[in-house]
């Protein structure tokens, strides 16, 4: 049975869309590092049921959480911070999901434009925060009720999951504008939802991951045969997909050599 939804505001109807598509697309860690301009999405994540939330204060250590989860898991995990110099401390996890190219949902959120460039506090530029390292970067509109917005919403979250596991997998930064008010709590002066608007229905994205082949012992030994000459590339496994029953490698001394 659904959950009933009755939202006060304009950002606890967007953030619910947000977190229900998510859901739809797959989405089943999110890693929160808690603060104020975040609070509708950090509130609607946390009420979702069935997802696994973990809740970091320290930025630089959620991001890492998030990247072992994403490692052993082979899907996105999700990151939201507030804004500020918060996102600032989530690059060393970017950095290393791009050289690994491990899917990252990365949710920054930020002031609104009219918050900005105007000497405000804990007001940074957060748009290209990551510079070259995420394998796609944008920016949501602020939250509206219109469904042309509610609809742009959606679909960047659909693109995002999509690109994060496309050819070249890796870290995805969205960046996510917040006006007040931020609580789900707080009624907002002529607030009125879309009429007519299913939640259910709006957020039924198909399904969209990418599958990878999963290569085994057997199936190399079988391609073999099959060609004169070719390269066995053998790296680190970046996917979650390594042999549970394979024996662990025995640590070499420190002053041995290579034979």
């Amino acid at each position: 049975m659904a959950r009933a939804t009755k939202h006060l505001n304009t950002n606890a109807l967007w953030a619910d869309v947000g977190v229900r598509t998510l859901r739809r697309l797959g989405l089943t860690h999110v890693v929160i590092s808690p603060g104020s301009r975040s609070t509708p999405l950090a509130h609607a994540f946390a009420e979702s049921a069935g997802l696994h939330v973990t809740v970091a204060l320290d930025e630089r250590s959620a991001g890492f959480i998030a990247l072992g989860l994403a490692k052993a898991t082979g899907q996105p995990a999700a990151l939201l911070c507030t804004s500020g110099t918060a996102a600032a401390n989530y690059l060393p996890a970017v950095v290393e999901a791009r050289l690994s190219a491990t899917p990252l949902l990365i949710l920054t959120a930020d002031r609104p434009p009219e918050l900005r460039e105007c000497h405000s506090g804990q007001t940074i530029t957060q748009n290209g925060i990551y510079g070259g390292y995420p394998v796609w970067a944008a920016e949501a509109a602020v939250p509206g009720t219109d469904l042309t917005l509610l609809r742009h919403w959606r679909q960047l979250l659909v693109d995002a999951w999509q690109r994060s596991q496309g050819p070249l997998a890796g870290p995805v930064h969205l960046n996510l504008p917040f006006r007040d008010p931020l609580a789900p709590s707080d009624a907002e002066k002529g607030f009125k939802a879309p009429t007519g608007l299913n939640l259910e229905t709006f957020t039924a994205v198909p399904p969209c991951g990418i599958v990878r082949p999963t290569l085994t012992p057997a199936t190399v030994a079988s391609l073999l045969p099959k060609t004169e000459r070719g390269v066995i590339v053998v790296g680190p496994h970046a996917f979650g997909d390594r042999d549970e029953n394979a024996m662990p490698r025995k640590p070499r001394p420190r002053n041995s050599r290579a034979s």
